[in-house]
C-alpha cells in the first residue's frame, strides 16, 4: 500500500473530495463509479467499478473466436487497460493501460474503419502502423471501453468492422443485464 500523506475531512453529507492529483494520476473522470470495500481489518477501500469486470473469461473467448475466424488481432479494452487480447500481440497489450489516444476515442465514442494504414497507439509509448476498425462498447449511455480488429499486414474491410459492431453489440447487451 503506498501512503500519500494526504487526510481529508468527512463532511456534514459524508462525502470526502479524492484530491485532483490522485484522480489525475490514477486516471479516475468525473462521474465515475466507486466501488467501497470493507476491509476484514475494518478499514475501507475505494475500488474503481468497472462494469467490464462482469466479463472476465467471457471477452478472452470472443477475441480468441474472432481471431480463429478473420486471422486479425483483436483485443477489447475497458476506460483504462486492456482486458482481452488475441493474435501476436498478446504479451505484449495484455493488462496494460490503454494509451490517450484509446481514452479519447473511448470519449468520443468512436465507431470507425480505418481501411489504409495509419499510425494507432494502444498502450502506453508504442505506435503501431495498421489498417484498424474501433467499435465503443456503450452500456446505459455510458461509453465503458472498446473492442479493436487490426492488422499491419492486410487492410481491414466492411466486414472486419461488422464482425466487431455485432460482438460489441452482444457485450453491450450482456452487460445491460
Amino acid at each position: 500500500m503506498k501512503v500519500t500523506g494526504i487526510v481529508r475531512r468527512i463532511d456534514e453529507l459524508g462525502r470526502i473530495v479524492i484530491p485532483k492529483e490522485i484522480r489525475k494520476n490514477l486516471r479516475i473522470q468525473d462521474g465515475e463509479s466507486m466501488e467501497i470495500v470493507i476491509v476484514d481489518d475494518g478499514n475501507i477501500l475505494l475500488k474503481r467499478y468497472m462494469v467490464m469486470n462482469k466479463l472476465e473469461g467471457l471477452s478472452q473467448n470472443f477475441t480468441d473466436a474472432i481471431y480463429g475466424l478473420v486471422k486479425k488481432n483483436v483485443l477489447i479494452t475497458d476506460i483504462d487497460k486492456v482486458i482481452a487480447c488475441s493474435g501476436k500481440f498478446k504479451k505484449e497489450y495484455l493488462d496494460k493501460k490503454i494509451s490517450d489516444e484509446l481514452i479519447e476515442k473511448i470519449k468520443r465514442r468512436e465507431c470507425i474503419l480505418e481501411n489504409y494504414f495509419k499510425e494507432l497507439s494502444i498502450v502506453q509509448n508504442n505506435k503501431l502502423e495498421c489498417s484498424y476498425a474501433v467499435n465503443t462498447i456503450t452500456i446505459n449511455g455510458d461509453a465503458v471501453g472498446l473492442i479493436i480488429i487490426f492488422s499491419g499486414d492486410e487492410k481491414l474491410d466492411e466486414t472486419d468492422a461488422k464482425i466487431i459492431k455485432i460482438v460489441c453489440g452482444f457485450l453491450e447487451r450482456y452487460l445491460s443485464e
